[in-house]
C-alpha cells in the first residue's frame, strides 16, 4: 500500500503539486463542511457528487479513512504515513472511552470489534472483510489490523505469561512477510498483490487475550510459478533469493550473479518487498531453522533452473523432443538440485506413460514440444504448491492454540480484489466470483436483510433500491446451469476442449442471462460478464485444461524418488494416494475440478462468515498508476458504483444499525428505571423487588413489554441530562423503535442509553461507597475504642511497676544508708576514744606555738575540729578530687556542722619545740591502710596516694608542727 514514487520530472511534478494546491485551496474555501465531515452519512444530497467530493477533499488533506454508515473507505495514500500507525496511536483509540468518536480509522473498527468479543451479553466471533480492486491496499490494512490486535490483547499479568503472548504475537506478526513472500507478485496494478485469498483467525481466551492465530488460504495462483503476464513477475521469494543471497550460496545453489531465468522477468526492478533477511528472520521466529530454509532455497532454485529447460521440436514423431544444447546444462543442475536422477527426470519430462485395456498395458508415448513444456510446468507448480501448503502448515503449527485454551476469535479476510486484465483466464473468472460472493454477502446483511428485517418487525420503511448482483452469480455458479458447471462438464468429457466449441455452449446456454454480453468484433473465443463492478472479457483458449489442473501420476512418482530431505517430505510414498487417472472401465468419482475445489471453500468461508458479525472496509484505489496526491474521479466514481457504497450510505442513514433484542435490551438497561420516580421500585410497580422475573418463552412480550415500557419513559431524563452537561448532539432527541423482538436506534440513541446506564451505576457505586465508608468508619472507631482501653490498663499496669520498682530501690537505699549512717557513727566513736589515747598533748600547746606562726581563733577552731574527727576526714579524703573543689569544701563543712564535745575531753599531745613526729606509742612496721565498707560516695573505694600529709594508720600519727600549721592555713583558704 505504502509506496515510494519515483521516475518523475522534479520540475512538473513541482508544477502540478503547486497547482493541486492552489486548486486545493479553491475547492475547500467553498466545501469547508465537505472537508470537514467523518461521515458520508451527513452529506446532503447523498449522491455520487457529493461523496466523490467530499471524498476528493479528504484526500487531498490527507485524510485517508472516512466512515460510510456500518462501512469504513480507506484511500489509499500511496506514500509512507508512519504516524498514522504508530503504537502510540493504536493505545490512543484502545484507551478511548468512545472510539467512534475519534477520527475516522482502522483501528476504529478494530477497537469495536475487540470490544464486542468483550461484551457481556452474548458474546459473539467477529469478521472484518476487507476488499476492494488489485492495488487498493487491502494486505497493508489486514497487516495494520493485525498489529493493532498484536498490541491491544496482550497484557498478561505474570512475568511468563508476558514471555508467551509476546512470543505469539512476534509470530503471528512474522507469518506476514512469509505469506506475502511466497504468496504476493508484482502485476500491473499492485507491486505486492495477493495472489492468494486468505483468512486469518485470531484466537482469544476468556481474559481476551491473543493466545494463538491460524491461517486459511485459498486459490493459490500456482501457474504464476511457470507463467507470467508481460511487465508482471513471478513470485518475490525468487526474486529475494537471487539479489540477496551471499556468495557462498550463491555457489551451493548455482545462482551466478547476472545469471537469465525464464521464469523470472523483470529483475532489474527493486521493490520494497525485494527484503531477503526479513524473510529469513521472520521463517527462523516461526521456527523453520536454517538448514531447512536452506533447502527451501534450494529447491526453489531447482524450479528456476526447470524453467530454463526447453526442447527442440522432433521430426519423428516416434522420437521424443530433445533439450537444446544450452539447456542440457539446466537439467543437470535442475536434477541435481532436486535430488532427482537426471536421466529419468528428462526421461518423464518427454514421455507420457498409458495405461489402457483390461489388463492394464502401459504404452509410452513420446511427448510433442508443447505437451513436453506443459509437464515440464505441471512439474514445477506441483512443488511449489506442495511447499507453499507445507509453509502455511507450519506457520499453523507455530502460532495456532489448543482448542482448549480459546473461547472467541476474530477474524481478517484478505482476498484478491476484483481483477480485469487485456487476457483474462481461469485465474480472473475464480477471483472475480469470490468477490461476487463477498459482495452478495455485503448486500444481504447490510442491505438486504436490514430492509426486510424492518419490515417484519413491524417498523414503516420506505424500501431503497440496490444494485443486486444475484443475476451475476447465478450466471456464474447457478444451477442447472451455469459457466462453472459447462466447464466443468466439458472436463468430465474424454475429448479434446475447444475454445470455440466452449464459447458456443457458454453463448447458446446462458444466452437469457442479463450478465453475459458478447463481443462479436473479437477475433479470440471468448465471452463477457457482467460483474457488479464492470464487464470483464475472459478467453476461453486454455480453461479447460487448467480447470482440469491434471497431474500426471509418473510425475508424482518421480518426485516420490527424489534425495532431497524436503521433497521426501512433501511427497511421501503413499500407497494409498489417489491419482486423477483411473483404470477406464471401472466405477470412478467425478473429477475434482479446481473450479469445484474453489466453490467449496468459499462456501466454507461464507458458513463462517455468516456465524460472526461482519465489519467491512472498502478500499479505494485513486488512481491506477499509484501515485501520491492524485486523486482520479472517474476511477474512483468506478469503484464506488460497483462496490455500491451510495446505497449503503442511505441505509445507514436512514436506518437503525443498532438491534438488540427486548430481553438482552432488558437486562442492559433496567437500571434506567431509577431515573424515573414513578418506575422504582414500589406497590405500582410490577416487580417491586425481585428484578427481572424467570424467562418463560409464553409469556415473554407480556413480561417485557412493561419493563421496556419503563425505560422508555427514563429518555426525557437522559435528554435533559445531555443538555445540561453541554452535549448537544446527545441533547436531541434520537430516533428509536420498538419492534416485535428486538429494539431499533442509532448510535446517538446508544450513546444516550450508555451515558445514563454509567451514570445509574455511577450512583449505584457511590452509594455503595458511602455505605462502606460509613460501616469501615464504625469498625474503626469500635477498634480506636478498644486500642485506647487496652493501652489505657498496659499504662496504668506498667505505671503500677514502675513506682513499685521506685519503692523498693528507695527502700534499698535507705536501708544502706541507715546501715552506713550507724557505721559511720561507730567510726566516729572509734576515733574518739583514739583520740584520747593521744600522748600528752594539751590543748593550750597549740594556742602557745612560736611567734613567727600568727594563727587567728577561726584557723584554731578548725585545727581543733580536724584532730578532733580525723578519721572522718580520713574517710572522705578517699575521694579524687582537689584540695579546693566543692565536694571537698562540702566535707570541710560537714565536718564543723558535726556535733563535737568540749574541747578539754579531747587530749592531745604533742613535743614542744620540737621538730618531728612524736607517737605515744610504737611505731608501726610498714603502711596501714583503713579499710572500710563500700561507701555510696563516688570514688570512695579507691585507695588514695600516699601523702607526707596523711596519716596511714589507726594508732599512728604523724604530726610535724611546722606542716601542720601550713595544712591549717591552707585549708582555712580553702574555705575562704
Amino acid at each position: 500500500m505504502l509506496q515510494q514514487v519515483n521516475g518523475h520530472n522534479p520540475g512538473s511534478d513541482g508544477q502540478a503539486r503547486e497547482y493541486l494546491r492552489e486548486d486545493l485551496q479553491e475547492f475547500l474555501g467553498g466545501e469547508v463542511l465537505l472537508y470537514k465531515l467523518d461521515d458520508l452519512t451527513r452529506v446532503n444530497p447523498v449522491t455520487l457528487e457529493t461523496v466523490l467530493r467530499c471524498l476528493q477533499a479528504r484526500y487531498m488533506a490527507d485524510t485517508f479513512y472516512t466512515n460510510a454508515g456500518c462501512t469504513l473507505v480507506a484511500l489509499n495514500p500511496f506514500k509512507p504515513v508512519p504516524q498514522l500507525y504508530s503504537p502510540e496511536l493504536m493505545r490512543e483509540y484502545h484507551a478511548a472511552p468512545q472510539p467512534q468518536k475519534l477520527k475516522p480509522h482502522v483501528f476504529t473498527v478494530g477497537e469495536q470489534t475487540y470490544r464486542n468479543v468483550k461484551s457481556l451479553i452474548e458474546p459473539v466471533n467477529q469478521s472484518i472483510v476487507v476488499s476492494g480492486e488489485s492495488g487498493a491496499g487491502k494486505t497493508w490494512t489486514s497487516r495494520c489490523l493485525m498489529k493493532f490486535y498484536a498490541v491491544v490483547a496482550t497484557s498478561p499479568a505474570s512475568w511468563e505469561s508476558h514471555k508467551i503472548a509476546e512470543r505469539i504475537e512476534q509470530r503471528i506478526l512474522n507469518s506476514n512477510p512469509v505469506m506475502e513472500a511466497f504468496g504476493n507478485a508484482c502485476t500491473l496494478r499492485n507491486n505486492n498483490s495477493s495472489r492468494f485469498g486468505k483468512f486469518i483467525q485470531l484466537q482469544l481466551n476468556r481474559a481476551q487475550q491473543m493466545t494463538g492465530a491460524a491461517v486459511q488460504t485459498y486459490l493459490l495462483e500456482k501457474t504464476r510459478v511457470a507463467c507470467q503476464a508481460s511487465s508482471e513477475r513471478n513470485f518475490h521469494i525468487f526474486y529475494q533469493i537471487c539479489k540477496g543471497a551471499s556468495e557462498d550460496e550463491r555457489l551451493q545453489w548455482h545462482l551466478p550473479e547476472g545469471a537469465a531465468f525464464s521464469w523470472l522477468p523483470n529483475p532489474e526492478r527493486s521493490l520494497e518487498e525485494d527484503c531477503f533477511e526479513v524473510t529469513r528472520e521472520a521463517m527462523l521466529h516461526l521456527g523453520i531453522d536454517t538448514p531447512t530454509q536452506n533447502n527451501i532455497f534450494k529447491v526453489l532454485a531447482g524450479l528456476l533452473h526447470l524453467g530454463n529447460i526447453q526442447f527442440a521440436a522432433s521430426e519423428d514423431e516416434a522420437q521424443p523432443c530433445q533439450p537444446m544444447d544450452d539447456a542440457k546444462y539446466s537439467v543437470r543442475t535442475a536434477a541435481s538440485l532436486l535430488g532427482l536422477p537426471e536421466d529419468v527426470l528428462l526421461e518423464m519430462v518427454q514421455i507420457r506413460t498409458i495405461r489402457a485395456g483390461r489388463q492394464q498395458q502401459v504404452f509410452r508415448k513420446p511427448c510433442a514440444r508443447a505437451e513436453c513444456d506443459t509437464r515440464r510446468d505441471c512439474l514445477a507448480k506441483l512443488i511449489y504448491a506442495r511447499l507453499f501448503d507445507w509453509l502455511v502448515s507450519v506457520i499453523n503449527s507455530s502460532i495456532c492454540a489448543d482448542t482448549d485454551s480459546w473461547t472467541t476469535f476474530i477474524g481478517l479476510l484478505d482476498v484478491y480484489g476484483f481483477e480485469s486484465f487485456p487476457d483474462n483466464s481461469l485465474e480472473q473468472l475464480c477471483i472475480n466470483y469470490a468477490n461476487e460472493k463477498l459482495q452478495q454477502h455485503f448486500v444481504a446483511h447490510y442491505l438486504r436483510a436490514q430492509q426486510e428485517e424492518y419490515a417484519v418487525e413491524g417498523l414503516e420503511w420506505s424500501f431503497i433500491n440496490y444494485q443486486d448482483n444475484q443475476p451475476c452469480l447465478d450466471l456464474i455458479e447457478g444451477s442447472p446451469i451455469s459457466i462453472c458447471s459447462l466447464i466443468n462438464e466439458e472436463c468430465r468429457l474424454n475429448r479434446p476442449s475447444s475454445a470455440a466449441q466452449l464459447q458456443t455452449r457458454i453463448e447458446t446456454a446462458l444466452a437469457g442471462s442479463p450478465c453475459l454480453g458478447h463481443n462479436k468484433l473479437s477475433r479470440e473465443p471468448s465471452f463477457i460478464v457482467v460483474h457488479y463492478a464492470g464487464p470483464v472479457r475472459y478467453h476461453t483458449a486454455g480453461l479447460v485444461e487448467k480447470n482440469k489442473d491434471p497431474i500426471p501420476p509418473e510425475l508424482t512418482r518421480l518426485l516420490q524418488q527424489s534425495q532431497d530431505p524436503l521433497l521426501m517430505g512433501l511427497f511421501p510414498t503413499n500407497p494409498k494416494e489417489k491419482t486423477q487417472e483411473e483404470p477406464p472401465g471401472q466405477s470412478r468419482a467425478p473429477v475434482l475440478t479446481v473450479v469445484s475445489k474453489f466453490k467449496a471453500s468459499l462456501e466454507q468461508l461464507l458458513q463462517v462468515l455468516h456465524s460472526t458479525t461482519p465489519h467491512y472496509i472498502r478500499c479505494i484505489k485513486p488512481n491506477s498508476q499509484g501515485q501520491a496526491q492524485t486523486f482520479l474521479q472517474e476511477e474512483v466514481l468506478s469503484q464506488l458504483e460497483a462496490c455500491g457504497l451510495v446505497e449503503t450510505i442511505h441505509i445507514s442513514a436512514a436506518g437503525f444499525p443498532i438491534r438488540v433484542s427486548h430481553r438482552n435490551f432488558v437486562e442492559r438497561y433496567k437500571l434506567l428505571r431509577r431515573l424515573h420516580p414513578c418506575t422504582s421500585s414500589g406497590p405500582d410497580s410490577p416487580y417491586p423487588a425481585k428484578g427481572l422475573p424467570e424467562w418463560c418463552p409464553h409469556s415473554e412480550e407480556a413480561t417485557l413489554e412493561p419493563l421496556i415500557q419503563d425505560i422508555l419513559h427514563t429518555l426525557p431524563v437522559l435528554t435533559q441530562a445531555a443538555a445540561i452537561t453541554g452535549d448537544s448532539a446527545e441533547a436531541m432527541p434520537a430516533p428509536m423503535h420498538c419492534g416485535r423482538t428486538k429494539v431499533f436506534m442509532t448510535d446517538s440513541m446508544l450513546e444516550l442509553l450508555e451515558c445514563g446506564r454509567a451514570r445509574v451505576l455511577e450512583q449505584c457505586a457511590r452509594c455503595i461507597q458511602g455505605g462502606w465508608r460509613r460501616h469501615r468508619h464504625r469498625e474503626q472507631e469500635r477498634q480506636w475504642r478498644a486500642v485506647m482501653l487496652i493501652q489505657a490498663a498496659i499504662r496504668s499496669w506498667l505505671t503500677r511497676k514502675h513506682i513499685q520498682r521506685l519503692h523498693a530501690a528507695a527502700t534499698v537505699i535507705k536501708r544502706a544508708w541507715q546501715k552506713w549512717r550507724g557505721y559511720l557513727l561507730f567510726k566516729i566513736r572509734m576515733a574518739c576514744l583514739a583520740a584520747k589515747e593521744l600522748d600528752g598533748v594539751e590543748e593550750k600547746h597549740f594556742s602557745q606555738a612560736p611567734c613567727s606562726l600568727s594563727t587567728s581563733p577561726l584557723q584554731t577552731r578548725l585545727l581543733e575540729a580536724i584532730i578532733r574527727l580525723w578519721p572522718l576526714g580520713l574517710v572522705l579524703a578517699n575521694t579524687a578530687m582537689g584540695v579546693g573543689s566543692f565536694q571537698r569544701k562540702l566535707v570541710v563543712w560537714a565536718c564543723l556542722q558535726l556535733p563535737r564535745g568540749s574541747p578539754s575531753s579531747y587530749t592531745v599531745q604533742t613535743a614542744q619545740d620540737q621538730a618531728g613526729v612524736t607517737s605515744i606509742r610504737a611505731l608501726p612496721q610498714g603502711s596501714i591502710k583503713f579499710h572500710c565498707r563500700k561507701s555510696p560516695l563516688r570514688y570512695a573505694d579507691i585507695c588514695p596516694e600516699p601523702s607526707p600529709y596523711s596519716i596511714t594508720g589507726f594508732n599512728q600519727i604523724l604530726l610535724e608542727r611546722h606542716r601542720l600549721i601550713h595544712v591549717t592555713s591552707s585549708a582555712f583558704t580553702g574555705l575562704g
